[in-house]
């Protein structure tokens, strides 16, 4: 038997629900939350059709699976990854299509997969660690005789084939998965050392990431040990449906934990620099099949990296698309709004630049996931305007540019210790890491 899945009812209605036209075919993608035992499916959502000019709603929909535009699948998927917080991922796909192409199903639903995996890649920073399930699901449905077929693929082996899978439905399934929430503080000084601005800034983003992801990470304030249980106490056994909140706490540590030596300052000649600044809010969700800290660890973490790195991407678009360039001076970042998904304990996220309006974040929330939210639903509070979130571009670095270490001797400066940590609006630091020009320190606080 292959890998297990178990999916949520409302799902099952939703493709009950969901039709392809005579002829047609219908796509969609599959979101929920992977584990070493079995993967969650928590929300369909079909690929909205691109809009063609003079064309109608069943002229868009594609007619045989040579039709199927695999390039705006694979960018509704990637869209749609920027909406699901921490532990929530794009899981797989579905297929409507009607019998005469049965036979081709399985070879179109594999050319999709890799196509969606490739271009979620593209906007990860952070890489796979052992944990990580690479096999994703498709299921193809008869559109007349509404027959499944559910098979996997694993997406880091491009000559595999497709493996059978158990996909079972179960109702309330992530109705009382722990919630994990984290606030950071940015103050990042990315120095241009390129013509390229926008990959001075990614290439600086991608060297932070890797400092989020050795960082040490505290549960309710406390250092637990990766195979501890991340519930515990009276709560665990109970089967309320109440959702538990996990408050989690990013420290990151001065100590290099490969090389155990002092680092020196790295000098490097730059025409400028890029400040990232500002307060965000993260969270995270982790399913209860035995959870360990370690996972929720990862998955907040995975989110702090995603939702920054996520916004700095949206305003380089945004600018490619009205042919601005980023001047020197300041640009305001998205904010993050959440929503509720209906029918479990999760929420999905949006991104809300200034100039935008509440109606149009909900808007945005019906045609990528298929919500139907009133206005009143999407919460804008976590991040509130002044708090704002912004990118700067300073001209003229000075003619060298000096950046601070991010190691330290192990042997003289414990770990613990070496923790940098911003809490009640105080820096404490270690001696070590003062330093007279600071360009890069981030710092990170509950």
């Amino acid at each position: 038997m292959g890998r297990g899945y178990i999916v949520e009812e409302c799902v099952e209605k939703y493709l009950t629900n969901l039709s392809a036209a005579a002829g047609s075919c219908e796509t969609g993608l599959f979101i929920g939350q992977c584990s070493a035992q079995r993967d969650f499916v928590v929300l369909a959502v079909r690929t909205p059709h691109r809009e063609t000019e003079g064309a109608t709603e069943s002229q868009r929909k594609p007619s045989s699976l040579d039709n199927i535009d695999v390039e705006w699948v694979a960018e509704h998927a990637r869209q749609v990854s920027r909406m699901l917080p921490g532990g929530l991922n794009v899981l797989g796909l579905f297929l409507i299509a009607p019998p005469e192409v049965s036979k081709e199903a399985q070879n179109t639903l594999k050319k999709l997969v890799f196509s969606v995996d490739k271009s979620i890649s593209k906007s990860k920073l952070w890489d796979l660690s052992e944990d990580d399930v690479t096999e994703r699901i498709t299921l193809h449905i008869c559109s007349k005789t509404r027959k499944a077929v559910c098979k996997t693929f694993d997406v880091k082996d491009p000559k595999c084939s497709a493996k059978p899978a158990d996909w079972r439905y179960q109702s309330g399934i992530s109705s009382s998965w722990p919630l994990i929430t984290c606030s950071v503080q940015l103050d990042l000084q990315i120095p241009v050392t390129s013509e390229n601005v926008d990959e001075s800034l990614k290439d600086g983003l991608r060297m932070w990431a890797k400092q989020i992801d050795a960082a040490l990470c505290l549960i309710n304030g406390k250092v637990v040990t990766d195979d501890s249980e991340l519930l515990s106490g009276p709560k665990k056994s109970t089967k309320a449906s109440q959702q538990q909140t996990v408050q989690a706490q990013l420290l990151i540590s001065t100590e290099d934990a490969d090389a155990g030596q002092m680092s020196s300052a790295v000098v490097q000649e730059c025409s400028g620099s890029v400040c990232v600044r500002g307060a965000v809010h993260c969270r995270a969700y982790i399913h209860t099949n035995k959870p360990k800290p370690r996972h929720a660890a990862q998955a907040i973490k995975r989110d702090v990296v995603n939702t920054v790195f996520s916004r700095v991407e949206m305003l380089l678009e945004d600018l490619l698309m009205s042919e601005a360039d980023l001047a020197c001076g300041q640009q305001d970042l998205p904010r993050r709004v959440f929503a509720p998904l209906s029918g479990s304990g999760l929420s999905v996220c949006d991104y809300i630049f200034p100039d935008e309006s509440t109606a149009d974040v909900t808007e945005r929330f019906k045609e990528m996931l298929g919500c139907d939210l009133a206005e009143g639903d999407v919460d804008t509070s976590m991040e509130a305007q002044k708090r704002c979130f912004v990118l700067g571009v300073e001209d003229g670095c000075d003619e060298e540019a000096t950046q601070v270490p991010t190691q330290s001797s192990a042997e003289t400066v414990p770990k613990k210790k070496a923790a940098i940590q911003y809490a009640a609006g105080m820096v404490v630091a270690a001696a070590v890491a003062l330093l007279a020009t600071a360009t890069s320190l981030l710092y990170l606080t509950e």
